[in-house]
């Protein structure tokens, strides 16, 4: 209630002040440590990192990663999948991934014949290396719709019919040229993988 005196507002200003002062200064903190939290724009260029779970996995499962914007493929392969891999060498457009060795790195895609850093299980970009289609998954061997009679097992682009085996290498005289790229990555424990970057082993 004002009885006449002029109102002091130096109280009200000062606190006014006080609050403007701290919430600039707040922000100010924050600003930086927020974006620190972010990923760099080189990493956000050349695609982050992406941990893929792989715990519990049976044998003949796949599981699908996004990286890049693209999926990943994890699965894991038999024994009986991974004796197989040596018996069509001769039916193989690349059978030693010799040729376009990976868009990413050329350490992972020619380290053995499994391609692959352990060979029960196989990490590979699922993307067809003709337009771009993404293969089906056809692990069981023998005579099927769209495939040979003496099918070993792997995988059909239901685009225009390129088959690739269990270590995802091309089969001759189809459309995709080139075997599927296996990307960089490396084993973190024996149930998680980091797809996108390689060891330093």
């Amino acid at each position: 209630m004002n009885d006449g005196k002029p109102v002091d507002n130096t109280r009200r200003n000062l606190l006014v002040a006080t609050c403007a002062a701290g919430g600039v200064a707040g922000v100010a903190t924050l600003t930086p440590f927020v974006g620190s939290m972010e990923p760099s724009e080189r990493a956000k260029a050349a695609g982050a990192p992406v941990e893929a779970d792989i715990s519990g996995m049976k044998v003949g499962e796949l599981r699908t990663f996004a990286w890049r914007g693209k999926p990943v493929w994890v699965f894991r392969r038999s024994q009986e999948m991974i004796d197989a891999l040596k018996k069509h060498d001769n039916e193989l457009a690349d059978p030693e991934s010799k040729r376009n060795v990976s868009e990413y790195t050329p350490m992972v895609s020619t380290r053995n014949e499994y391609r692959s850093i352990k060979p029960e299980y196989m990490v590979a970009v699922g993307v067809c290396t003709h337009l771009g289609c993404s293969p089906t998954p056809k692990f069981t061997p023998g005579p099927q719709a769209s495939l040979p009679d003496d099918w070993p097992g792997g995988f059909l682009c239901p685009c225009h019919g390129s088959t690739f085996d269990m270590a995802c290498r091309v089969f001759k005289n189809k459309p995709a040229p080139d075997n599927l790229a296996v990307p960089p990555y490396s084993f973190l424990s024996d149930s998680k993988i980091l797809i996108g970057e390689e060891g330093k082993a």
